[in-house]
């Protein structure tokens, strides 16, 4: 093993066992924060200790400095020579990043229960790396006594998101008075579904509060935050050894976001772009349109809008189902519209007195 390996090995394995302590504190001051900025740097030295083991390179020709983390994300994702992660896995080293940069930048607050979701998927990430790339194990660096984490994961990733999102609902309400703490906790939900549209941008104060007005009307954490309804978890357990996987629950796959755009993380789950071009429910027609909302399904049947996939598409994501339309379909009914008799559409399309199977 050359020289340069051994020592961001080390220094890696440092960071790690360093987080894995902070974890485990029994006291909660500065503790989030310092688990989260010592496992991404965890992750960033084992990247370059692997690139610089595999033969590549992790300075620039001239370059004095070493690459940054989402250079050596992308030299393990998609680099021949050195890949070692798969862009799915590559989700979790972002997501890790992303949050360090906004506790170590500014103010973010991590729920105890997200917190470890991230560190013990980070750490069964970081053991299996150690794996591939050296025949090591985390243990081998671990006493006897140490236990990694917790042995008590949670199952389900969108029930845990429930009972916070009911948590920040209540921090919304009318005289709470406590909107800070909203945005505090929003701010995470924020970075991690911007993350998952491969963008490594942190949210404004305007967009927090604009999504605080969108708790405050009612809307489901899923309508807001597309990205994350796409998470899931897996875990096998063996003993003490918990291994804690964020997967992809379905539909489009994890993919690479183009090199050089601006703001850009290395991945992304590709539905959040679907999302963003089907990008109107049956309410925004209905308003840019100037009819009710029965009519403009009415004229919607009459157009045949929702036979096009390029004016609708019906998207899944776990157990919701969001019926979406397209800025061409607004644009298709406004050029229509005005050689449309509405009182005939309307008595040809309009409901039953059966329950309509056909909503939105």
């Amino acid at each position: 093993m050359k020289r340069e390996v051994r020592i961001l090995l080390s220094k890696s394995t440092d960071s790690v066992l360093l987080a894995i302590e902070h974890f485990n504190r029994p006291w909660d001051r500065g503790r989030h924060e310092a688990v989260l900025v010592l496992l991404d740097h965890a992750f960033e030295l084992l990247l370059k200790a692997i690139i610089v083991h595999k033969g590549g390179r992790i300075r620039e020709p001239r370059a004095k400095e070493t690459i940054g983390f989402n250079a050596c994300v992308r030299k393990c994702v998609s680099d021949a020579q050195s890949k070692c992660l798969t862009e799915e896995e590559a989700l979790t080293v972002q997501i890790i990043n992303s949050l360090r940069d906004a506790a170590q930048h500014y103010v973010v607050e991590v729920s105890e229960q997200q917190l470890y979701i991230y560190t013990q998927s980070g750490l069964t990430l970081f053991n299996e790396l150690l794996q591939r790339a050296f025949s090591r194990r985390l243990y081998d660096y671990l006493p006897e006594r140490v236990l990694p984490v917790s042995s008590n994961p949670p199952r389900d990733f969108c029930s845990l998101i429930d009972v916070e999102f009911e948590d920040i609902k209540k921090l919304v309400t009318p005289g709470s008075r406590r909107r800070f703490n909203a945005k505090a906790k929003l701010r995470s939900f924020a970075i991690l579904e911007a993350s998952l549209g491969g963008s490594r941008l942190q949210p404004g104060e305007n967009e927090l509060s604009r999504l605080v007005v969108r708790v405050g009307r009612g809307e489901r954490w899923q309508q807001i935050f597309p990205g994350i309804a796409q998470l899931a978890l897996s875990t096998e357990t063996d003993g003490f050894n918990v291994k804690l996987t964020i997967i992809k629950a379905g539909g489009e796959p994890v993919y690479l976001v183009p090199e050089g755009t601006p703001g850009a993380t290395v991945v992304a789950v590709k539905r959040v772009d679907e999302l963003g071009y089907y990008s109107l429910n049956l309410t925004n027609l209905a308003q840019r349109v100037n009819l009710s909302q029965p009519k403009t399904l009415a004229v919607i049947k009459e157009l045949e809008l929702q036979k096009d996939p390029e004016y609708f598409k019906e998207i899944s994501i776990n157990c919701s189902h969001f019926k979406r339309y397209s800025a061409k379909s607004l644009a298709k009914i406004k050029e229509e519209l005005p050689n449309l008799d509405i009182h005939e559409i309307w008595n040809k399309h309009k409901p039953s007195h059966k329950k309509s199977s056909n909503k939105g």
